[in-house]
């Protein structure tokens, strides 16, 4: 199963201190805008999404078809394969949005502990 590019999207409570707080860290905004609340931001191979207001809690992102640079990918496995196979092995899916054969789609499930993991797919 190919989850796609990884990044973990945090729920901030102050986007620009948030912002400024990764950017000491070396990261830079790849992604978003602060007018829409939520900014992506890279360093290295390395991703966080922050968000401001948007959800509760942090995810576990996964995005099939694109790569680390948000750049789509030629093969790769589409959202409702994943989900298929995913159910398949018994774990419980919630928040689906995969109509149609293909195109965008996302759903979420919840590992072990707690830790929502969201598979969205944009392309």
């Amino acid at each position: 199963m190919k989850l796609g590019a990884f990044s973990v999207s945090l729920s901030v409570k102050d986007l620009v201190i948030s912002k400024e707080f990764y950017e000491k860290l070396g990261f830079q905004v790849f992604g978003g805008s602060e007018e829409e609340k939520y900014l992506i931001m890279k360093n290295g191979h390395a991703m966080v999404g922050l968000f401001q207001g948007m959800f509760d809690g942090n995810l576990l992102t996964f995005n099939p078809g694109w790569n680390e640079d948000a750049m789509q990918v030629e093969v790769f496995d589409d959202v409702r394969t994943i989900k298929d196979e995913v159910a398949k092995k018994g774990i419980p899916i919630h928040g689906a949005s995969t109509e149609g054969k293909k195109g965008p789609g996302s759903f979420m499930i919840t590992d072990p502990d707690g830790n929502v993991i969201l598979i969205d797919q944009h392309c």
